[in-house]
């Protein structure tokens, strides 16, 4: 199948960016996208308001560049999923190192790919209702082609589909594609047994206007890497069967996916052990491998690399992005407070790690690690609570930079981020659609 073009990025550069944005300094001229990167902004010169969201663009380039490489290595495609960063400008990054579609969770999410020009997606979700249904098949006329792949994992859900298509007939040659979802039990969504499945199978494929494309799931809920196997299997063997009934009417390659975050190495290895009679497109929907982390995923990352047969690329994944926040106050000993709290970073999934300081007085020419004894114990609505050694040399108005878990809920608390590079110069803007 083919690849999708890159992106409209020169209309997202032209949106015009509210004064009273969160990010952009208090003084900043009027300003479109585009124009951030002109400004000259440095963040350790004290340009940008802290608390600020950045992303290391040399560490971002690398990361896209391995992911590339490790798909293309183990006969993978990769459809990264946007709700991570729903950065258009990330999603053109993704598309040029090879991206086969954007996974998108939400309708909103799918509007967003479809207004920047993204011509292939996959809502990783079953869309219900009319409104929903309706805009799905209404997607399918797009002027110079789109292929919008969905979920489905009940009758009830199909049957809604089948009449949406009988509301809004597709074009004959650009169906709305379908995935069955395979689940577990106590999970999200997604089938709970084989015999569920095929019956599913049967339905969407005997239903027009829709075509089955194939069987994915999400194993990221999964606690273990040994405990994912099995729903992977579940995909893998239900796509083969469903071969075998001779149920996908299409010449293309039939898809089976998987989320892939964490255990992307187990997804390539399952899928791998299967031999299939038709030609298969295995698809990997992981997002946060883009701006990786410095907690859950560094760790999970950290087992494949122990753990796995597959060869990998050189180098390896690394945490992009930062939040930094300024030093507020030390009011007792032991500890020290700062500008961010729950609406800066994400918290769900770990409290984010002091990584650096910096003195922004000209007595430092860069940031320094952060010593030892530094740890992050609590955050409020804009604060955080930083245990701090009695030696530690921070004082009122250092800079400090944070690592983060859990790159979708950090991006979701901002609307515009910055790129900066290796000495923190801003080199352009990213703005988001959440």
């Amino acid at each position: 199948m083919a690849l999708i073009p890159r992106l409209d990025i020169a209309s997202l550069d032209a949106l015009e960016l509210d004064p009273s944005t969160k990010g952009l300094p208090y003084d900043a001229p009027s300003l479109t996208v585009g124009d951030v990167a002109a400004q000259g902004w440095s963040l350790l010169a004290g340009d940008l308001p802290l608390p600020v969201a950045v992303i290391r663009q040399e560490v971002l380039a690398a990361n896209s560049a391995w992911m590339s490489a490790f798909t293309a290595e183990n006969d993978l495609v990769i459809a990264p999923h946007g709700k991570t960063t729903m950065s258009p400008h990330l999603f053109d990054l993704q598309i040029a190192d090879g991206a086969w579609a954007i996974t998108a969770a939400t309708l909103q999410q799918v509007g967003v790919c479809l207004r920047f020009g993204v011509r292939r997606v996959l809502l990783a979700n079953q869309p219900v209702g009319t409104q929903a249904i309706d805009a799905c098949f209404r997607a399918l006329h797009t002027e110079g082609g789109f292929e919008l792949y969905c979920l489905a994992d009940n009758p009830d859900g199909v049957a809604m589909l089948i009449e949406g298509a009988r509301r809004n007939p597709p074009p004959k040659d650009n169906p709305l594609r379908i995935l069955v979802e395979m689940g577990f039990p106590g999970g999200r969504t997604g089938v709970r047994t084989r015999e569920g499945a095929i019956e599913l199978a049967r339905a969407i494929a005997a239903a027009p206007g829709l075509e089955l494309a194939g069987f994915e799931c999400f194993e990221g809920m999964l606690p273990t890497p040994e405990t994912a196997d099995g729903l992977i299997d579940d995909v893998a063997s239900m796509a083969l069967m469903a071969m075998e009934e001779g149920l996908f009417a299409t010449a293309a390659p039939i898809v089976i996916s998987a989320g892939g975050s964490a255990f992307f190495d187990r997804v390539v290895e399952r899928f791998n052990q299967v031999s299939f009679p038709h030609p298969v497109l295995r698809v990997l929907r992981s997002g946060c491998y883009l701006t990786h982390d410095s907690i859950a995923y560094a760790a999970a990352f950290q087992r494949i690399v122990s753990e796995t047969s597959l060869k990998l690329p050189e180098g390896g994944l690394e945490p992009a992005l930062e939040v930094w926040a300024m030093v507020q106050s030390r009011p007792e000993t032991g500890r020290t407070m700062l500008t961010m709290g729950k609406r800066d970073v994400s918290h769900d999934a770990g409290l984010p790690v002091p990584l650096c300081w910096y003195r922004p007085d000209g007595s430092m020419t860069a940031p320094a690690a952060m010593p030892a004894g530094h740890e992050v114990v609590a955050l409020n609505d804009q604060h955080c609570h930083l245990v701090t050694p009695e030696d530690s040399p921070l004082r009122t108005g250092d800079m400090v930079g944070f690592g983060i878990s859990h790159p979708c809920t950090t991006f979701d608390k901002w609307s515009l981020l910055y790129r900066v590079d290796e000495d923190y110069r801003v080199t352009g803007a990213l703005k988001t659609f959440f």
